[in-house]
């Protein structure tokens, strides 16, 4: 792996709270203000780390060492926050009283320790994907099913980038090829009948149903199929496929909707799975 950011924003959980976090550098680098908010409480994060800024002046000293300012997604978007690899927040926790402070040092250790691993042996991230799904309130059925949608998609996307597709739009349009043939609608027309926001970081397949996500998989599992059978290169040809997977799941979607009088394509989100799970 380069010497350099990921792209996407990983998000890890320490008792039940979110913890931003971005692989750079050949280590995770966790957002400041995260750390800061759980580990204090505080209403506001960053006003607190500038008063233990002028309380602990070693610390101030070095913060330009200790901090890395990276690209995080955030609800307005992508923006540079500061972060800090494990080694900084360490320094930062020793300026900070709180009881949490030692079971927080032992969870950051592991998740470190955990990366490392994940690149040795790749069924571990799945692992833990699964593992997160579960501590945000997902049943488990569901959980089988996601993780199960994202090597369905990923085997796709392997298959989209060795025959010429390289632009993330084009792989937007791909998708979007799916999505209408299989529920009638774009990825963008189906978040907001759903009420999602992709700048807070809503994710579609993580609230679709288990129709949702089945019907979603039959479309690009069958698009591998038809795309590897015949051997397809290029946009063009790549975007018939993809009507072609799509409407093999789309025809499914009206049968079932025949037999049970229901829309399949649901409004329903999991904003609510901390309610769902008391």
């Amino acid at each position: 792996m380069n010497k350099k950011q990921v792209d996407s924003t990983k998000i890890t959980i320490f008792e039940e709270k979110e913890v931003r976090r971005v692989w750079h550098n050949e280590q995770w680098y966790f957002v400041i203000t995260d750390v800061i908010q759980i580990l204090t409480d505080s209403i506001n994060a960053s006003d607190y780390l500038k008063k233990m800024r002028i309380r602990d002046e070693e610390l101030s000293k070095g913060w330009g060492q200790i901090v890395t300012p990276l690209q995080i997604e955030t609800k307005g978007g992508k923006q540079t926050i500061n972060c800090a690899d494990t080694e900084g927040i360490f320094r930062i926790i020793q300026s900070i009283s709180s009881p949490k402070a030692e079971p927080f040092k032992r969870w950051l250790a592991r998740v470190g320790k955990e990366r490392i691993e994940e690149i040795a042996d790749p069924e571990l991230a799945v692992t833990r994907a699964k593992e997160i799904y579960d501590k945000k309130g997902y049943p488990k059925d569901w959980v089988d099913k996601r993780i199960r949608g994202i090597a369905v998609r990923n085997t796709l996307t392997d298959e989209w980038k060795q025959r010429g597709v390289i632009k993330g739009l084009e792989f937007a349009i791909l998708t979007d090829e799916i999505y209408k043939a299989t529920f009638e609608k774009t990825a963008k027309e189906y978040m907001e009948h759903k009420g999602l926001d992709k700048k807070a970081g809503d994710n579609l397949r993580d609230h679709m149903g288990d129709i949702e996500l089945i019907l979603t998989m039959l479309g690009e599992a069958t698009t591998t199929k038809v795309t590897t059978e015949k051997d397809s290169k290029g946009l063009e040809a790549l975007k018939k496929d993809a009507q072609v997977g799509g409407g093999i799941a789309g025809r499914t979607r009206k049968d079932i909707e025949e037999k049970t009088g229901k829309k399949v394509v649901s409004s329903d989100n999991f904003k609510n799975l901390k309610l769902l799970k008391k």
